[in-house]
């Protein structure tokens, strides 16, 4: 980037020389993009500007079509060829996921301030895995040190940004891991998860990202033990987790529990989970990927009421915070014990000592600057902005509740407890009748939404998270619901 009075054309002119002894000159290409460089940034704003103008009026989804690859380019076409072609090629097929009506995952939008940051992170291009050549990790300390006081997490928790959910159980279960062998007297960091022996891991309703967390951990997949939950809900059922922690015989396990399932957002007993830590030995690590922010809501604050208790944490930041994906975040109570898992042992990386660059933190040794979008949005709207959002979600997903309560041909499986609306077709779903209706809501271009299954039933799950999201985005998506539900 030019410094004060430096113009783009002075450093093409730089460029334009050698660029170091015996090299050949930049190429031709990245000189012409340099020196139109404030043209190229404010045409790629203008295609910004229009696609966001349109989002809410495009088709939420299009349907994929296989598009042959093009031979590599040899010379290249330029940023403004490369937009052109861009433009012309896969923009029409991008679904408008950003926008207010996709419904089908917990993904929410992009704030505008978020997306300021985001683009910044690009501009600025910073490594924040360590401390040693910019301010970008402590940006990221206080933005962690944020998002924990918006959970509800004390100054016992210490965390770092990943790249999503999945990423953030695996950092959360890796220290469990090695706490299970602290247990034992031994670091699995070191030995290896061969020195555990038998694992267990007890859980009520496990997202799938648990199972293969354990599975990259080589703890392995079916060492997952499904715990009883309660009738007709998602919930650990308590007294059979008691059971099944008794039947260890004083042996450390890990227990996982929920803060917002994935089909009903149920929630644990957090706290009731978390006095049994008071008579068996296990590390506590709850996923609460977008049901953190349940605690933003001030009537439904009570349901994450615990989630201080626990050893490890799991919040997801491209759902409910609103950012662009690519951004969660972690928390452990056991920093010592994640760095003997993560340290980088490499002389110029330095040693970790008592405050530990992210480079020791996480899986990752490079890592973009995650934490900007996010710390972009908190300055942006401050905790009253983010309650608000979440609290509109909230009122609009149990709006959309009693709508298909009340529509021939569908009926709700269970309560709207926070985000998510499951419900099914009348008579008898199949796991064919329930696919075909939702690839015909997702051909009228209105809405999408994603199929599973509840309690053995096919069924879907409409969930709400986007920042943009209306009453009036709740009556269409409803009147799609209801119209694709009376077709033959």
């Amino acid at each position: 980037m030019p410094g004060k009075g430096t113009s783009f054309a002075e450093v093409d002119r730089d460029l334009a020389g050698p660029a170091c002894l015996g090299s050949e000159t930049v190429h031709p290409r990245l000189s012409e993009d340099l020196t139109a460089l404030p043209d190229l940034l404010e045409t790629t704003r203008s295609f910004a500007q229009d696609a966001l103008a349109r989002l809410s009026a495009r088709a939420v989804t299009v349907p994929p079509r296989p598009t042959a690859a093009e031979p590599l380019p040899i010379d290249g076409a330029g940023a403004a060829g490369a937009l052109s072609r861009f433009a012309e090629r896969w923009e029409p097929g991008f679904s408008a996921g950003a926008g207010p009506r996709y419904l089908g995952f917990v993904t929410g939008g992009t704030t505008p301030s978020a997306l300021v940051g985001d683009w910044l992170t690009g501009v600025f291009d910073q490594n924040a895995a360590t401390a040693t050549d910019s301010s970008a990790a402590w940006l990221e300390q206080e933005t962690v040190g944020w998002l924990a006081e918006l959970f509800g997490l004390g100054g016992e928790h210490s965390g770092a940004f990943v790249s999503g959910a999945t990423m953030s159980n695996f950092v959360g279960l890796a220290i469990a891991r090695e706490w299970l062998g602290e247990q034992l007297g031994v670091s699995v960091a070191e030995a290896g998860v061969g020195a555990l022996g038998e694992v267990t891991v007890l859980s009520g309703a496990a997202h799938s990202s648990i199972g293969k967390a354990l599975s990259m951990l080589g703890i392995g997949r079916d060492r997952l033990r499904p715990v009883p939950t309660l009738p007709d809900r998602e919930a650990v059922d308590v007294r059979r987790l008691t059971e099944q922690l008794d039947r260890l015989d004083g042996r450390p396990a890990i227990v996982v529990a929920n803060a917002g399932t994935v089909n009903t957002v149920d929630f644990d007993d957090l706290v009731a989970v978390a006095e049994l830590k008071g008579r068996y030995p296990f590390w506590l690590h709850i996923d609460a990927a977008f049901g953190a922010f349940a605690a933003l809501s001030g009537a439904d604050a009570d349901l994450v009421r615990g989630l201080d208790a626990a050893d490890s944490v799991c919040a997801d930041l491209h759902k409910w915070l609103n950012v662009p994906y690519d951004s969660a975040v972690q928390f452990t109570r056991r920093r010592d014990l994640q760095v003997r898992v993560f340290q980088s042992a490499a002389a110029y990386l330095g040693h970790p000592g008592e405050h530990p660059d992210f480079v020791h933190l996480t899986p990752e040794s490079s890592r973009r600057l995650r934490a900007l979008a996010s710390w972009f949005s908190l300055v942006a709207y401050g905790r009253t902005g983010h309650q608000d959002i979440v609290e509109r979600n909230v009122a609009c997903a149990r709006r959309l509740g009693e709508l298909l309560a009340a529509a021939p041909g569908l009926r709700l499986l269970a309560p709207v407890r926070l985000n998510v609306v499951c419900f099914t077709l009348e008579g008898e779903p199949s796991e064919r009748r329930v696919a075909e209706y939702v690839r015909s809501v997702a051909e009228s271009g209105e809405t999408f939404l994603s199929p599973t299954v509840y309690q053995g039933v096919p069924a879907v799950r409409a969930a709400f998270s986007n920042w943009r999201t209306t009453p009036a985005d709740v009556e269409r998506v409803a009147a799609a619901l209801a119209s694709a539900a009376a077709r033959p």
